[in-house]
């Protein structure tokens, strides 16, 4: 479990790292940067591998809360590792949309509702299709 999630936390750091450079590149690409925006870049990667890549992991496959949980706690990490990653990159950015946090808050939780039900049920019938195999 512990080398699952190792490597899982650093796929995701990676290509975090590498997402975060091709927009910057894209965007800013005639600005130069503070060699210290490099560090935020780092902060932006460590937030969502910790989100993404180890607290979704742990949450949906090897804790055994109740679903109500499950939700309020990936919908409350989701949106406040989110806004940090944001504050990070942009702090005019945050500003602007820090106003509409109890809506975003709302969003998530909604969403992540509608993709546990569904991961619910594809879960469901594919353990269901393993016990008929078995059953055969």
């Amino acid at each position: 479990m512990v080398n699952q999630l190792k490597n899982s936390f650093f796929q995701v750091f990676t290509l975090t790292s590498l997402w975060i450079t091709l927009l910057l590149t894209v965007f800013f690409k005639d600005q130069s940067i503070d060699m210290l925006y490099l560090w935020r870049i780092a902060g932006i990667a460590i937030i969502s591998a910790g989100i993404f890549g180890v607290m979704y992991n742990v949450l949906w496959n090897y804790f055994t809360l109740r679903p109500l949980w499950n939700i309020l706690i990936s919908s409350t990490f989701s949106i406040f590792g989110g806004m940090g990653m944001v504050w990070l990159f942009s702090k005019e950015m945050f500003n602007f949309i820090s106003p509409w946090l109890p809506g975003m808050l709302l969003l998530s939780v909604i969403l992540h509702t509608i993709a546990f039900y569904f991961y619910a049920r594809i879960n469901s019938r594919k353990q269901a299709e393993e016990l008929n195999e078995i059953l055969k």
